[in-house]
């Protein structure tokens, strides 16, 4: 009876809509992915990334993506009796999504090693974390900044042996633990960050936090931390590394929930900030009221300290901003191979094919460049490769972070109207495309970074650079950009207002070189002819007149 009277009331059937891209396995069906991973030394990986990839882009995994950004979490600040809680709650998928990355240990398998004493990491181990995050973030990205910032902290951490001892292990556990308790009775712990202030921001040695000894100063020892963050990522975490001011300057703290004898620790949380994305992460305004933290290194050495963890965020920026671009470029082309307009599929149409070929080369670009960064993470003893993590991580960071709101909103507007509602997964995309090219460190910060080498630090980049140009002498594209670039640094009175053009110079020449030497032709081919010899444009579907378009589709989603 029920049926009759709905089907009375019908006047169509819907058709010519694309199905949902669900159930797909998100390692497989992406061609250059896999070629990242063996190239860039994690070959062992890839049967377990394939079961992850499953994982990830199964229904079910894109639906936790779906209740944990419509359910955001929740502050409450206090019980019924007026006692202090500071307790971030999540929803249920929330949590099913950060078990099924814990699990997968992209909060620490770069770091497993460190259980054996004396072991030594095993090879390609930052790149296979790399690729898990990849995938993940295309699972759902929100829950990613515990995750990324629990991976980060173990660099820092380790710099202080008496506090190392106690957290790493909780960190090196796979079993995701909820639960607002001691470390001592939880299996595993998650790590956050704290750095920014109101008056401050990014001028981080314009804090205000004040740290003072309980006893005895240096490593290790407590302090009574008093102050504010105007910015502390995931509230909920078990300890977080903080910035402070102590008698000897600014200092790094790792600040815990609970201290040693089983109280909660002074960390205020205050409210909840209201973002634009990033809808299922927490992110808060708190206040330490005579908080315990304990001093990492030395004090007046906080940046030293915090940095190498700033350093590992930054790679994880950049790999999860290609993988929103892939995130949409895959929505982009799986759309247009299902939806007809005027006669003819979309992916058949000149015009379309020149877009989604045109933004193909950006993700290929950025995910190439990404995952170069990564391979240079896991060779720190390598002179070459710490000369290229320490130059080329602020470029990558700037480059594909930039790059990805705009390859975003292409892809959606392939997708038209359906691109543009909630009900679809591009709109959740969008507004979490700008996030990592603010999170730590902006687009100026980034190119300061760069000339702050270039002045302190010239061997590495001499390194990075000499082996750049001798390479693009041999691509005839690159020979004028890199001479442009030699000609900029040689004039360095004009490089801090020139940084920008300095920054992203060298990340296009760098990823024009990598996709020379081991993209297909049709790939290097339309990158190099677009982005080198073409006219100057600002939007895509331009310049690819001659290229193998229906090439740089097909690759782009294979399946």
């Amino acid at each position: 009876m029920a049926q009759a009277a709905s089907s009375q009331f019908d006047t169509h059937e819907v058709s010519n809509q694309s199905p949902p891209l669900v159930d797909v396995n998100l390692l497989t069906s992406d061609r250059l992915l896999q070629e990242m991973v063996i190239r860039e030394g994690a070959a062992a990986a890839v049967a377990n990334l394939e079961q992850f990839g499953a994982l990830a882009g199964s229904s079910e995994a894109l639906e936790w993506g779906r209740l944990a950004n419509e359910n955001p979490p929740k502050l409450k600040t206090h019980d019924a009796q007026g006692h202090r809680l500071d307790i971030v709650e999540f929803h249920p998928a929330y949590h099913a999504l950060m078990q099924a990355s814990v699990t997968q240990g992209l909060h620490c398998s770069a770091w497993d090693h460190l259980a054996i004493p004396g072991a030594k990491p095993k090879p390609g181990a930052n790149v296979a974390r790399c690729a898990g995050s990849y995938l993940a973030t295309q699972m759902e990205a929100g829950h990613g900044c515990p995750i990324t910032m629990t991976n980060a902290a173990v660099a820092t951490i380790a710099l202080e042996p008496s506090l190392a001892k106690d957290w790493l292990p909780k960190i090196l556990d796979r079993r995701y633990d909820r639960r607002f308790l001691p470390p001592s009775k939880k299996t595993s712990v998650m790590f956050g960050m704290g750095m920014t202030e109101k008056q401050g921001g990014t001028d981080v040695r314009a804090n205000t936090t004040r740290a003072e000894p309980l006893g005895q100063r240096g490593g290790g020892q407590p302090y009574v931390i008093t102050g504010h963050k105007w910015f502390m990522s995931a509230p909920m975490c078990d300890a977080f590394l903080v910035l402070a001011q102590a008698t000897g300057g600014l200092s790094c703290f790792l600040l815990p929930r609970f201290l040693p004898d089983g109280t909660v620790n002074s960390i205020h949380l205050q409210r909840l900030k209201n973002k634009l994305g990033n809808q299922s992460n927490a992110s808060s305004e708190v206040e330490f009221c005579n908080a315990t933290g304990f001093l990492v290194g030395e004090e007046g050495r906080g940046v030293p300290a915090i940095i190498e963890m700033v350093t590992a965020t930054r790679l994880d920026c950049a790999v999860g901003s290609a993988a929103l671009m892939r995130t949409a470029l895959a929505a982009a082309v799986h759309h247009a191979r299902h939806r007809t307009a005027f006669q003819r599929k979309l992916v058949d149409q000149p015009l379309m094919q020149q877009v989604l070929a045109d933004l193909a080369l950006d993700v290929e670009a950025a995910t190439v460049l990404a995952f170069r960064l990564a391979r240079s993470f896991d060779h720190p003893d390598d002179p070459n490769e710490a000369a290229w993590r320490r130059v080329m991580t602020p470029v990558t960071k700037y480059w594909v972070c930039k790059m990805t709101p705009a390859v975003v909103n292409e892809a959606l507007e392939c997708l038209g109207g359906n691109g543009y509602v909630e009900d679809g997964p591009l709109a959740r995309v969008y507004r979490e495309a700008p996030l990592n090219a603010i999170w730590e460190g902006s687009g100026n910060v980034m190119a300061l970074d760069l000339l702050r080498v270039l002045e302190r630090d010239p061997e590495p980049v001499a390194l990075v650079l000499s082996d750049i140009m001798t390479r693009a002498a041999a691509t005839p594209e690159l020979r004028e950009p890199a001479a442009h670039l030699q000609a900029m640094l040689q004039n360095r009175s004009q490089l801090e207002r020139r940084g920008r053009e300095l920054i992203e110079g060298l990340a296009k020449l760098a990823a024009g070189l990598l996709l020379a030497e081991h993209a297909p032709a049709a790939v290097s081919d339309a990158f190099l002819g677009s982005r080198f010899m073409g006219s100057r444009r600002y939007t895509y579907g331009q310049g690819l007149a001659r290229a193998d378009v229906r090439a740089l589709i097909e690759r782009s989603l294979a399946g």
